[in-house]
């Protein structure tokens, strides 16, 4: 008889990231000036970001990155987080596979986005910095740099994705709860914001608006440093606390995973959970799946081009190489507030190019029953990001049913849902579609990329 729970902690936190650049065979190509076309480096950088960001955004050289003794001791606060073996899921799905998820969600934010937000705001301060500014989707992201900010002394200002502002309220109260300014995006507060707002009266923002406001403000404001939360090299090689956490947890387990999953909007949590398994397959021999779980309606894993493009929709970022949707698309209004970006980071899709890990698109109505489901057996309302991983785990346990293959499964539970009842409410209650962007719509969209 199998047991209810399995819970794996481990308290000796790690003490360095990893770095997984530094042993990829092909490393990610440089981020390029948009004018001049030539690759930038930390100085170019750091008028945006915090140098020490920089520094680690380049760094293809060291596989481990000393963590700095103030952050490790704000980390203790929280770390490490469950492992846990999902037993009541297993058993509902009637599946030989075994199934253990990265519980992020229990920190006092509530998703792993702290794991950056912490370093961030550190290295920010540690430099002179008195103001940071971000964007955030979901507002997951937004709660976590507010809380780093009031931390370390900072002012914060978030510009919030204007329809998740408006679908998720209660997520720039936690932001204002923590003394930061919080503006919907897009705002009459920036040229940014302003100049997209004439195209389009009734923009719904996207995070590519919202990171156009805040690198404007950052960049015309004295004392003030951008912050993102996703998407850049450092981001994932702070969030691997997750993935090195998990090694040893598993190896508490006995086991070693076959299939690493996690959600994707510009691959944070992806990174954080996989790079350090990642590199017993680049390094070790090991055969494990990676795999990235995408909106079947922000599909830029699946359906993008791989090209030089912007991270924001007004153009004030370097060129980045990613696997794009072009940097005007504008998402479905999802509740997986977070996956709705355009872009994939650099790292995942170089990543993606030599196939050694894949993305899948995911419906949303799959999201909400497969969260549906976690809730209903392991107790946890999931967040409709982290609910992609889900589906996506549920969709591998299945094909174990079918082969009878008992194949051990490990996902990144990213964030809970307590604060997104509204679209739980709205898929009870049949209020919610799929969103399918068609062919013809990604070819236009692409067209915005620069050539």
């Amino acid at each position: 008889m199998k047991q209810k729970k399995f819970i794996l902690q481990e308290h000796e936190l790690p003490t360095a990231w990893y770095n997984i650049q530094a042993d990829m065979p092909n490393k990610p190509l440089p981020p390029i000036h948009p004018a001049t076309k030539q690759p930038l480096g930390v100085d170019d950088l750091a008028h945006i970001f915090p140098r020490e960001c920089c520094v680690q955004e380049l760094d293809q050289e060291h596989d481990f990155i000393p963590i700095p003794e103030e952050v490790q001791e704000k980390y203790k606060y929280y770390r490490s987080t469950p492992l846990v073996r999902a037993y009541a899921l297993e058993e509902a799905l009637g599946t030989p596979a075994h199934i253990y998820f990265k519980n992020e969600s229990v920190n006092p934010l509530g998703s792993h986005k702290i794991n950056s937000a912490l370093p961030q705001c550190y290295y920010a301060k540690k430099e002179g910095t008195t103001n940071v500014t971000t964007e955030t989707g979901a507002g997951q992201w937004g709660a976590a740099l507010s809380y780093a900010a009031s931390v370390f002394g900072l002012e914060a200002a978030v510009y919030q994705v204007k329809i998740s502002m408006q679908q998720k309220p209660y997520r720039s109260s936690i932001m204002r709860t923590f003394g930061a300014a919080v503006t919907g995006s897009p705002s009459m507060s920036t040229r940014a914001g302003k100049d997209i707002i004439t195209r389009d009266p009734r923009h719904p923002g996207s995070l590519g608006t919202a990171i156009s406001e805040a690198v404007e403000l950052a960049t015309t404001t004295p004392g003030c440093k951008y912050t993102l939360g996703s998407v850049l090299n450092h981001v994932a090689i702070h969030q691997s606390i997750i993935g090195l956490e998990a090694e040893k947890q598993m190896a508490m387990a006995g086991e070693y995973p076959d299939v690493v999953i996690a959600c994707f909007g510009g691959g944070s949590n992806f990174g954080g959970i996989a790079f350090p398994f990642m590199r017993h397959n680049l390094k070790d021999g090991k055969t494990t799946e990676f795999i990235a779980a995408e909106p079947e309606s922000c599909p830029k894993l699946t359906r993008g081009k791989f090209a030089y493009d912007f991270g924001d929709e007004a153009g004030y970022t370097p060129l980045l190489p990613m696997y794009t949707l072009g940097h005007g698309f504008k998402p479905a209004n999802i509740h997986a507030g977070g996956l709705r970006y355009h872009g994939a980071g650099m790292i995942i899709s170089q990543l993606i190019k030599d196939g050694l890990m894949h993305g899948v698109d995911i419906p949303q109505l799959e999201t909400f029953e497969a969260g549906l489901l976690f809730a209903r057996t392991e107790g946890i309302i999931p967040a409709p990001e982290s609910s992609h991983a889900i589906a996506a785990a549920i969709r591998e346990a299945e094909k174990c049913k079918q082969t009878g293959e008992e194949k051990v499964i490990l996902f990144n539970l990213s964030g809970h849902g307590l604060i997104d009842m509204t679209a739980y409410e709205q898929y009870l209650n049949g209020d919610l579609i799929n969103y399918k962007i068609s062919d013809e719509d990604i070819e236009k969209n692409l067209k915005s990329v620069p050539q």
